[in-house]
């Protein structure tokens, strides 16, 4: 009995170190792509980092999911950008893209909108007790904020709702390259974050008003690098959710009807992302979203 109670603890705990060597190792790989002499975009377990390098240092666009992350990303960076990291941007508030930022020395410049500093004192206080707090966003704005670093432009626009109600792209102006945040979903289902303020009908509203700043590469929040034409071609796939929500709502159609009957175009070459026992991003979740909204919007009028 007892050799037996040994072997189960042998190989419980032989699982449990080749688990935490995996875990590790997928936290800490990066892949790294340069968009121009400046700028990289690097990927990993989270949404894109963006690193512009300057005269002074580097520029972070997102931090990925953990305070591990952050550190080998402001090492990364360092490299990549010409020097110490002088500002992080956070696009919106999903950890996926801030809970790195502890991993960058305090008072560094932390940039967000107003509605994303908010959303993470305000849905994410857990994470941002502590030590934490000094990583905070601690430069907020609505509409737009202007950094130049190094002989480099950084515009910051909050140019209206989307995934959430705290979206922001930041404009490498000299660079011509845009990162989008999670306002660009590249080939891959979105998120429509519902009670972070997020909306169909004013995200395609709000991709009108990216898409008339000048710029040639975008930088997407998931999926890979792409241009103008990738960023139309994702607001073409909400409108066509949102139309399918809409008609069927109008219909009186439930939302297993909804999801049985839909014929979308739009999404050609879409693939699904999950992490097990946490979340799935596919068709139907990006339609129920959308559903559920067109019946709020329904119920409102």
């Amino acid at each position: 009995m007892a050799r037996t109670l040994g072997a189960v603890v042998a190989a419980v705990t032989l699982i449990a170190g080749v688990a935490a060597v995996y875990v590790y190792q997928r936290l800490t790989s990066f892949d790294v792509e340069r968009v121009t002499d400046d700028v990289v975009v690097i990927r990993g377990f989270g949404g894109n980092v963006a690193v512009l390098g300057t005269e002074r240092g580097a520029v972070v666009v997102d931090t990925m999911n953990f305070r591990l992350q952050g550190d080998q990303l402001r090492e990364l960076a360092a490299r990549l950008g010409g020097g110490p990291v002088q500002a992080i941007l956070n696009t919106h508030y999903h950890r996926d893209h801030t809970h790195g930022n502890p991993g960058f020395p305090l008072g560094t410049a932390v940039v967000a909108t107003e509605r994303t500093r908010a959303h993470l004192l305000e849905r994410d206080a857990g994470y941002w007790r502590g030590e934490a707090s000094g990583n905070l966003p601690n430069q907020t704005f609505e509409g737009e904020h202007l950094l130049r670093i190094g002989g480099k432009t950084i515009r910051a626009l909050q140019l209206g709702r989307g995934h959430t109600d705290g979206d922001l792209v930041v404009l490498f102006v000299e660079d011509r390259v845009l990162h989008a945040g999670d306002l660009l979903f590249q080939r891959t289902y979105p998120r429509i974050d519902l009670e972070g303020g997020g909306s169909v009908p004013a995200w395609i509203a709000t991709l009108d008003r990216v898409l008339a700043l000048d710029f040639d590469r975008v930088i997407p929040g998931h999926g890979a690098v792409t241009d103008r034409e990738g960023l139309a071609a994702f607001q073409g796939f909400l409108r066509e959710i949102w139309a399918v929500a809409e008609g069927a709502v109008d219909a009186g159609m439930s939302l297993e009807e909804t999801l049985a009957s839909a014929r979308l175009e739009q999404d050609a070459g879409y693939t699904a992302f999950s992490v097990p026992f946490v979340f799935r991003r596919d068709r139907d979740s990006a339609i129920r979203q959308a559903f559920e909204e067109a019946q709020r919007s329904s119920r409102s009028e």
